[in-house]
Parts: structure tokens; sequence; C-alpha cells
């Protein structure tokens, strides 16, 4: 909540205060002594080793003073005080409206409008909120800090008022007591597949008794006929008996970034060594074993604390909370960004800008697997006070739009944070300790309104292997959108099962290429303009071996020419300028390219003639030596899928693909 308390008894010594009427608004000498005892009551009675003063105590003492004089104004505003401070806002607001009925002009500049003002608004009541702030803000004698305070809190509950009044359709549903116990849940993460979901559980009664009272560790549950199965926790080399959280986990499932925070003798437990008190740390899965995490390797780490990561789906980005630890430091924290270098450090992070950072602090950021889609929690935005959850999103440019609050009831006058979209675009997580739980934090989910939603996203899943012998091979692959040129993927199979698994926003056309040393460069072309339907694609990658002898020219898939012409488009380059790479990585082959067309038409040997000396010849002005290259067209006499196979299909768009796999350029290692 935004809240603006008095300094505890400091403006509401009014006794002798400039601002209020001479001496007391009572004549009651035993009600002033109770006033002036209650004043102190709470440090004087203070309990040891409390981290609070005793404010009850001093309740105690107004609620004796005003038996003496209900209309004794200091006791109503001093007993309001001290429940603002117990978190009792509703008896607050009854002795602020009491002392205001009494007297509305005891105190000049008017702040007991402001305070009032202020508490309505934490409890929902925003038209009443709206009308005290309103005289405040026209009160000549004001406090300029406070007004400019009441002019936030009004805009606020201005916000929060229309949002109330125009609720968007939110139906919370809780993701059951595989995942959720007793103890608090929170900052879900979810693979792409959306089969797996890892969250941080904070632990009651820490394994290492006397040091913990609590601890956070990761779980993970699987999704198993439709139910989430009962969540285990994550190995020891992971969880350790300090606090580990708030995880992002690539969509793969296979890479994980986490918050390790050392202990009060500034250990991070296991070795593993850090630079501030809390830092991001990364481990891996090779085949079914996560490796012993390290500190982030670059610069991002700082001696400030880094928490709340959040990985793209390309790998290449992440971004995360960093809060600034010192003697000047404030209750402040902002969102950066840092990305992958070639040499696989990550570099020092960026602040996002201004318009999305605030003064107040920004937390639980979270990067959709669309890669431009950014949701996160702020107490710096207008809203409905406190923490709410907004949305920005990346142009073209690499620009972020003014992020946009989720509304109501999304967001409420509570705090709200810990929001994961799943890759659809639908399905949201977020973390609640509303009423029907099963104890504290429970993750549940429910259904994005459609303005709010990122682009939706596919999983790209399949298993890379030699073509020979079947072995799985951990290549590494690309994506690149072939519109823009841009690699928006790049990641690799299981090095032991040669799976993978990644993510695709629709509406783009890609270019898949994969490679591994001794094998051909393998192409393959994704139309994901029309995914309607569809939620996930599965493809096999069979590598050749180079030298085998497969019998096989290997098809470049995202070569694409003019209709009827030799000429190449411009899309084409991405994968001819890989072809080039991978020419200069094995200068000791020679190569032959081949172009071959469907059987309709009248000058197919031709065409497919001109075709492959285009590409020929435009792997000659990237520098191959003409020598190691030849050209030869094959027309149609060598199709992938026959005129009969074709007919048999079911519908023209089916034909029509596979005559436009028959309409391809191929290249083969034809000797050393």
């Amino acid at each position: 909540m935004i809240k603006y308390f008095y300094t505890l008894f400091l403006a509401l010594a009014i006794v002798g205060c400039a601002e209020a009427q001479v001496g007391y608004s009572t004549k009651d000498k035993k009600a002033i002594k109770y006033f002036e005892a209650g004043k102190t009551a709470p440090n004087d009675e203070r309990e040891e080793g409390a981290r609070e003063p005793n404010y009850q105590a001093g309740i105690e003492y107004m609620e004796k003073a005003l038996d003496r004089d209900p209309n004794f104004v200091e006791a109503h505003l001093l007993k309001a005080e001290l429940h603002e401070f117990k978190r009792e806002y509703a008896q607050a607001i009854v002795h602020y409206e009491k002392s205001l009925e009494l007297n509305p002009n005891f105190l000049r500049s008017g702040a007991t409008y402001f305070f009032l003002g202020n508490l309505q608004h934490m409890e929902g009541d925003y038209e009443n909120a709206i009308k005290n702030l309103d005289i405040y803000l026209q009160n000549r004698n004001a406090n300029p800090e406070l007004q400019q305070k009441a002019s936030v809190i009004r805009a606020n509950a201005a916000f929060a008022k229309h949002a109330v009044e125009n609720p968007l359709p939110f139906e919370p549903i809780n993701v059951g007591p595989g995942i959720n116990t007793e103890n608090p849940e929170y900052f879900p993460t979810i693979t792409v597949d959306g089969e797996t979901i890892l969250f941080t559980r904070r632990i009651k009664d820490g394994r290492v008794q006397g040091r913990f009272k609590e601890q956070e560790d990761f779980f993970v549950s699987q999704l198993a006929n439709k139910v989430w199965q009962t969540a285990t926790p994550m190995p020891t080399n992971v969880n350790t008996v300090n606090n580990e959280g708030a995880p992002t986990i690539a969509p793969d499932g296979r890479t994980l970034i986490f918050v390790g925070c050392a202990d009060q003798f500034g250990s991070y437990g296991d070795n593993r060594g850090g630079r501030g008190s809390c830092d991001l740390f990364i481990t891996k899965k090779l085949g079914s074993r996560w490796t012993d995490p390290e500190n982030l390797p670059g610069t991002l780490n700082t001696l400030h604390w880094e928490t709340q990561p959040s990985l793209s789906s390309d790998g290449k980005t992440l971004y995360f909370i960093r809060g600034i630890r010192g003697r000047n430091a404030t209750n402040n924290s902002d969102i950066y960004v840092s990305h992958l270098q070639p040499n696989g450090e990550w570099s020092t992070a960026e602040k996002l800008p201004d318009h999305i950072n605030t003064p107040g602090r920004e937390e639980s950021v979270v990067i959709h697997p669309d890669g431009k889609t950014l949701y996160f929690a702020s107490r710096g935005h207008i809203g409905m006070g406190g923490s709410d959850i907004y949305v920005t999103r990346m142009n073209d440019k690499g620009e972020w739009s003014m992020p946009e609050n989720l509304g109501y009831p999304i967001n409420t006058k509570n705090d709200e944070n810990s929001l994961m979209v799943g890759p659809d675009g639908e399905v949201a997580f977020f973390a609640s300790d509303r009423e029907g739980g099963y104890g504290d934090l429970d993750i549940y989910y429910f259904i994005m309104p459609e303005n709010m939603r990122p682009t939706k996203t596919l999983y790209f899943e399949g298993l890379v292997y030699d073509i020979n012998t079947k072995r799985p091979i951990p290549g590494k692959f690309r994506l690149v959108d072939i519109e823009t040129g841009k690699e928006v993927i790049y990641s690799e199979a299981d090095p032991i099962s040669g799976e993978f698994t990644v993510s695709l926003p629709v509406n783009k056309e890609y270019a898949l290429t994969v490679e591994y040393p001794g094998y051909a460069f393998y192409s393959d072309n994704f139309n994901m303009l029309e995914p309607e339907g569809m939620d996930a694609f599965h493809k096999d990658v069979p590598l050749v071996p180079i030298g085998s002898e497969t019998g096989k020219g290997i098809p470049l898939a995202n070569v694409f020419f003019d209709l009827d012409k030799s000429t190449l488009r411009k899309k084409s380059f991405v994968e001819l300028n890989k072809l080039v790479s991978f020419m200069n990585e094995n200068p000791e082959y020679n190569f032959e390219i081949g172009g071959h067309t469907d059987s309709r038409g009248n000058n197919n040997q031709q065409l497919s003639e001109d075709r492959a000396k285009s590409v020929k010849d435009y792997l000659v002005s990237k520098g191959i030596a003409p020598e190691r290259l030849t050209s030869k067209g094959y027309g149609s006499s060598q199709p992938i899928n026959t005129d009969a196979a074709i007919e048999a299909l079911a519908t023209t768009e089916e034909k029509e693909a596979a005559h436009q796999q028959n309409r391809r350029v191929e290249y083969r290692i034809v000797s050393k």
C-alpha cells in the first residue's frame, strides 16, 4: 500500500503546536493527565526485545481520556494515529472522522483530511478518499510535500474507483494440493510445454536447527492427467540450508537461473561464492542430473542484491530486480537487463527506462516466451495502490511501451505480485493468500483478459540424432525470423538424450539450422502464420556425417525464388550465409548445388539449372572458391513427393505444400 504515516508523536504533539489552537480542547484535568501519559506509554511500556513500541498501551490511555471527555479532539487524533501504526485502519478512520466532526479546523494545515483520505484509499473507500484529499489539496496552509503525496494518492483512488466500477472477468482457481501446502508457495515458473512447474516454498523450521526459523527452497511438480502431482524438492546440490528462491527456467526445462543468498556469516553454502548479499546462480540439467550451481558468469552480479530473474526464450536476455544496499540506500528496487555475450558471460546490467522504473519499488519481473511482453509489479505507478501488476510491450525498434495496469480484480487494494503467464498467453499463474487456500500464500491460475495477453507461443520439440547410427547428438540449433533476419533462438539439444524444446511466437516464419562438428549443415523451414489449433510442433532432426554415403542431397529449406524465376529472394541470404560458414569450416570438401522443380510447367529443366547456378554464384560472391563448387539442374526427375501421392492428399493447401517440397535446392558433399 501507499502509506504515509505521521512521524510518531511528532506531528501529533499538538499541544503548543503553531497550527493547533492554544491549550487543550478539554478542561478535564484527568483526561489531560491520561493523554500526557499516553504520548510516552508506547515507548515507556515497550516489552524487552520487542521490534515495535507498545502502541496498545497508548491506545488504552486514550480510551481513558475519552471516557472522561468524548469531545477531546487531541485524544481522538492520537488514538487514530496509534491504531494506524497497529494497522487497525478501520478504527483509525473512526477517530479521524470524529476529530473532524468536533473541529474541522483544529489543524490549520488540514493534515487530518490527508491522513483520513490516505486510510480511506487503503481500505477501498475511494469516493470518500477523493473527497477528503480534495479538501486537503485546496488548503492554502497545507504542507507542500504532503500535498504532492496527496495528489498521487488521489490519482490512485480515482483510478481504483473507475477500475472497481469496470471489473474484468477474473476467476482464480487454486492449482491444488500437489503444489500448495500450509507453507507459502510463490514465484512460479513453467516450461514452455506447460507440463513442469517450478516454484519457491518457504519452509518453517529450517533443516539446520538454531540457525534458521524459515528458509526458501525450490520444488517441482509435473502435470499428469490435468492434475499437478505432489511437488518434490530440487536436489540438495541446488537446495541448500540457505535461501534459494525466485527461479526462472529455460523453455526446454534444462537451464535454471535463481537467487541464492548468504547467511549471517556471509556463506552461500556448498562453496558457491558470491559478491553481494544475494546473487544470481545458474545450474544446467544434463540428462537427469542437475549440475552444481555456479555464480552467474560475467559482471551482472554486484555488491548490491540481485533477485527475481526472468530468462527470455532465446536464452540470451535476462531481466531481474536489483535492490540497492548501503548507508544511502532507499527502499527502492528497479528492473535491470543483461545480455549473454559470445564468450558465455553476462554483460554489465542496464536499468530499464524511467517510464518503467520509478522512485518506488519494482519487483516480480517476467518476460513472456514471445520475447516482447514484460509483466512486473510496481509500487510507483498509478494503480489500485500498493503493489500492482503491469504489462509493457517492446516494439520493433526495441522500445518499451508505457506500462498498463492489469486492472481490477487482478489488482486490488492489497499487494499483488508473482505473476507468470503461460506460453499460450491465456493462462496466468500468481501467488495469493486469499481465503479458501491451503494456508498462507498459494499458487492460483486464471484466464488472462484478452487485451492483456502476450503473443501466443507454441513449442517446437524433437530429437537430434545421427542418421546412420541413430545415436543422440547435442546439436546446436538456431531459429531466425526470415522476414527480419534476426536470430530469435539459439540453443542446443541435451548432450545425453539429444532432445530439445524451444518456444516459437506465432505469426512468424522461421528458418531452422542445426549443426554439430563432423556433420553436414541441416536446415528446415517453419511457417507459423496460421497455427490455429496447434499447441506444439514435433520434428526429429537427422544429421548426416560429413563424407557419409547416404545417396541423398541435403535440402536448403530456406532458399526462396521469385515465381518461375531464378532470382534469389532476400530472405534466402540468412541460410546461404550459414552455408558459406559451413563451407569455410570444412575447406577440404567440394560441393554440388542441385536444383529441383515440381512436375508442373514447361521449362522445368532450364529453371532448375538456373536456380542451382544462382545459388552457386551467390556462394562464390561470398568468397567460396569456384573450383570447390558445381551446379546441376535435375528438373522434376527426383521428386520428394510423387504426383500420385500428391493427388491423394485431401486439401488444396496440402497438395501445394507437397509441390513446394519438390521445388527445392540441395547441396551435396561430393569429394575431398
